[in-house]
């Protein structure tokens, strides 16, 4: 859908517009569970975790299936794949609503994230594809970003105020804005090309080998908070998941129509972004998992309380699409993306010595610096995951990013929950003390500095490349 009209232009950015209610929609439904997780845990009597599973559920359906999600929108049709995973999305979101046991909601968040497992890569293809590689892909892009990181950022606000009126509202309110989304996106991706990929057939083998080794390992990820009861079954999980890696490579090398084109994994542009994605991820989903319990549990917080405390990190609304985009015309991905990765190590450090009786003042220097690390961050990871790649296998690529977002979820969460859980002075199904929280606060530090010296490499490479005497174009993903 390149831009070359007036009536064109107007045609994409409404295009535009319909993904990111999308994107805006996963995110936003994230956010406000989390900030729930209190009030589900009291009322329907949830260990801390059986409550991070709450979580993790919804990271097993989404990483799990990402994959074959991604490919499956460039093989069958991003269009189609969109609108399937949306209607989906819309329906398990409303029974997770009415769950009345632990039990019932972790199954609807399964098949939510499931869902968006095959919505958000086919969204972020029909994104790149509606707009020419360039600086109006970059602004799209940025948007794009901005518009997935601001829902996050809102929902805290919405999750606090709907937990406050009944925690069944989190659930409830995505379903009205899926309908408003699906509704305009019947009308608008009318007609949008499928841009199918070539028949030949599909790849059962390798969608079956690689979406259980996907679960497998997410579901090894999730269980390493529990590893210490069961270290030989977690081991055993992570073991089957790596047999089935290497079935699924083995599959691909000899299939006709492979699902993955194993080559895409030899850019070491796009491995860095997607080790960038998971430890950024995983910084800021371990931090705010522990941040929601020591405002709430320890300090008495409100759900709205706490999503008020953090609206702040909103402010990459604003920035992403607009300042965003000229940084990264000016200086590249990868640098852009070094400031964000920065600014978050700096953000958690400053809540190394939490206290039990902090001021909101003492927060909110942290608060800032994490939404201008997601201002800086989420736009060029975002922008990176398809820079370079082929536009047939923009599903594949997006697919490939948001699985390292959902595995660096999962292990952030995980990793956080362990070590609160080894340092709380009670059992470790009961809350967490002031001691546990402050050393689960140590995990998102960790993943962070992990995350700027990676990035930090793309800066290296990069700077190689402009000091050779090549004339081939410096490349800008982190």
């Amino acid at each position: 859908m390149a831009t070359s009209s007036g009536r064109t232009d107007t045609r994409a950015w409404s295009v535009l517009l319909v993904l990111c209610g999308a994107i805006f929609l996963e995110g936003i439904d994230v956010a406000m569970l989390n900030v729930a997780l209190p009030a589900i845990r009291a009322d329907l009597g949830l260990s801390t975790g059986t409550l991070s599973g709450v979580v993790s559920a919804y990271v097993l359906g989404y990483g799990g299936f990402m994959l074959l999600g991604g490919r499956a929108a460039d093989l069958l049709g991003r269009r189609r794949m969109f609108l399937l995973g949306l209607v989906v999305f819309l329906a398990f979101s409303g029974l997770g609503g009415l769950a009345t046991e632990g039990w019932m909601l972790l199954v609807a968040r399964f098949v939510t994230g499931v869902a968006a497992a095959f919505m958000t890569p086919a969204g972020l293809a029909l994104a790149t594809g509606a707009f020419p590689e360039g600086p109006q892909r970059t602004r799209a892009l940025g948007v794009y970003a901005g518009i997935g990181a601001g829902g996050f950022s809102l929902g805290l606000v919405a999750g606090g105020l709907l937990a406050s009126i009944g925690w069944r509202w989190v659930f409830f309110a995505p379903v009205l804005l899926a309908t408003v989304i699906l509704l305009a996106a019947i009308v608008l991706l009318r007609g949008t090309a499928e841009d199918a990929g070539p028949a030949g057939g599909f790849d059962i083998a390798g969608a079956l080998s690689i979406t259980g080794a996907m679960l497998l390992l997410a579901y090894g990820v999730v269980r390493l908070e529990h590893a210490g009861e069961g270290p030989g079954a977690t081991a055993g999980v992570f073991a089957a998941g790596l047999v089935l890696v290497a079935a699924f490579v083995v599959i691909e090398r000899r299939s006709a129509n492979p699902l993955v084109r194993l080559g895409i994994l030899r850019s070491g542009p796009l491995v860095r972004t997607n080790v960038g994605a998971l430890l950024f991820l995983g910084a800021f989903a371990g931090f705010q998992f522990m941040i929601t319990i020591y405002l709430q549990e320890l300090r008495g917080w409100s759900p709205l309380q706490t999503g008020l405390a953090m609206l702040v990190v909103a402010m990459d609304m604003i920035l992403s699409p607009t300042l965003t985009p000229r940084l990264v015309n000016r200086f590249g991905n990868v640098r852009v993306l070094l400031g964000g990765v920065l600014s978050a190590v700096l953000a958690y450090a400053l809540f190394l010595p939490l206290s039990a009786d902090w001021t909101y003042a003492a927060m909110l220097p942290g608060m800032l610096l994490i939404g201008l690390a997601f201002s800086l961050a989420y736009g060029p990871l975002t922008m990176a995951a398809t820079d370079g790649i082929d536009e047939r296998e923009h599903g594949l690529a997006g697919g490939l990013l948001y699985t390292s977002m959902q595995f660096g979820t999962a292990l952030g969460i995980s990793a956080v929950t362990a070590v609160s859980a080894a340092a709380a002075d009670g059992a470790p199904g009961d809350g967490l003390d002031l001691t546990a929280i402050r050393h689960g606060l140590v995990v998102p530090v960790v993943f962070a500095v992990v995350a700027v010296l990676v990035t930090a490499l793309g800066v290296r490479r990069g700077s190689a490349a402009t000091a050779a005497p090549s004339p081939a174009s410096v490349p800008t993903a982190a």
